[in-house]
């Protein structure tokens, strides 16, 4: 219910929506245009900035060329730009997306430029201000370039939404040591093996699987019994679980059944017959593997996993190690690269090659100790 005199109301989706007035300087006359927050204090403090925002910069207004004060939308905010945006984000994609984007932008670009006009933002000053700020995060390169590509995509929906001509930030890639892709040791898979071999249940077979087939943590979660194909003997990835902050409610989260993540990630994998017999041991009539009538959530298979490595008297890891050590142990077994990748579910196979395909130095000696005999051969002798 909105409140008095306020234009501040809740709307049908939980959010909070603040309406404050500009001049449309092309009609002359006053026109609204609104804010959103997850609380009514938070719509009301987001109008009270970019009120504040709007009163600073009409303050500096001969700064700016005639054209730009010419333009019928010469007041609006970045910020008001990106909400629009998020909202058309919210009807077109993945609820996960939404989340993604929406933390992006209020973690990293609203604090930075959001009270700032969109005719600003190629200012170079400005874009080292937003430099400076993921510099000084110390974030990695996939983040400043998640950061740099929602406001170029907010940016180009402006431009569009406008029609005003808008320049694109241009990321810079940070200097990062590339850090070495962390899997089990070998002892650490012995101890790991032996304990889930020791005391089989629902959960060590989940872990027993992940580690024959290298599925991320949600795709094992929302997997289902018409997933497992009995008489091929495999496996098909067909959606994934995750939990999301929920929309309108950023605090709380929940548990969201979406596809994979990307349509290379949607494979068929083939299972071994000892994996196949520990799933018939299973089969029931819930829907679910894992899950019995619904997705088994991820946290608990999280606390499993972590529960089973102290029992393994290995220390902690991040569950996604399992799917890191099955696709080095694939590598070092001798499987070839195209055909992993399609088993990961990658969607290029030079991901593959550049994650995985590290060659060790005992595989080094062992290749260059074949030119012996290959030079043997092209002079006619047996070495």
């Amino acid at each position: 219910m909105a409140r008095h005199g306020e234009n501040i109301r809740k709307r049908n989706d939980g959010r909070w929506e603040a309406r404050y007035p500009v001049i449309d300087t092309e009609k002359g006359r006053k026109t609204y245009r609104s804010v959103y927050g997850s609380t009514y204090d938070e719509a009301k403090e987001k109008r009270t900035r970019t009120i504040q925002a709007i009163e600073k910069n009409a303050a500096y207004s001969s700064e700016y060329t005639a054209e730009t004060e010419n333009t019928p939308y010469s007041q609006i905010l970045f910020s008001q730009a990106a909400e629009q945006w998020l909202e058309m984000i919210a009807d077109t994609h993945k609820a996960s997306t939404y989340v993604k984007y929406g933390n992006v932008y209020r973690i990293h670009l609203e604090g930075i430029i959001g009270s700032c006009l969109l005719a600003d933002i190629p200012n170079q000053k400005l874009q080292e201000k937003i430099f400076d700020h993921l510099s000084e995060k110390g974030l990695s390169d996939s983040i400043r370039k998640s950061v740099c590509s929602v406001a170029n995509r907010i940016l180009e929906f402006a431009g569009q939404e406008y029609s005003l001509s808008v320049s694109l930030l241009k990321p810079t890639a940070a200097k990062q040591v590339k850090r070495p892709l962390e899997i089990f040791s070998k002892p650490e898979q012995y101890r790991l093996l032996t304990c889930i071999y020791e005391s089989l249940d629902l959960f060590k077979i989940a872990l027993l699987l992940c580690m024959y087939t290298g599925m991320r943590l949600g795709e094992l979660c929302a997997l289902k019994w018409t997933d497992v194909d009995f008489g091929d003997g495999t496996v098909t990835v067909n959606r994934t679980v995750q939990r999301i902050a929920a929309k309108g409610s950023l605090p709380k989260t929940i548990l969201m059944e979406t596809d994979p993540k990307s349509e290379s990630s949607k494979r068929v994998i083939p299972l071994t017959d000892e994996i196949m017999e520990l799933l018939k041991g299973l089969k029931g009539e819930e829907a679910y593997v894992f899950g019995g009538n619904k997705p088994l959530e991820p946290r608990t298979m999280q606390y499993r996993f972590q529960r089973t490595l102290g029992e393994s008297e290995i220390d902690r890891r991040n569950f996604h190690i399992l799917r890191h050590t099955f696709a080095m142990n694939c590598v070092e077994s001798g499987m070839d690269v195209k055909t992993l990748s399609m088993i990961l579910g990658h969607s290029d196979v030079k991901i593959t090659l550049n994650r995985y395909v590290h060659p060790t130095m005992e595989s080094r000696r062992r290749q260059m100790g074949r030119l012996p005999d290959f030079y043997g051969q092209i002079r006619g002798q047996s070495v």
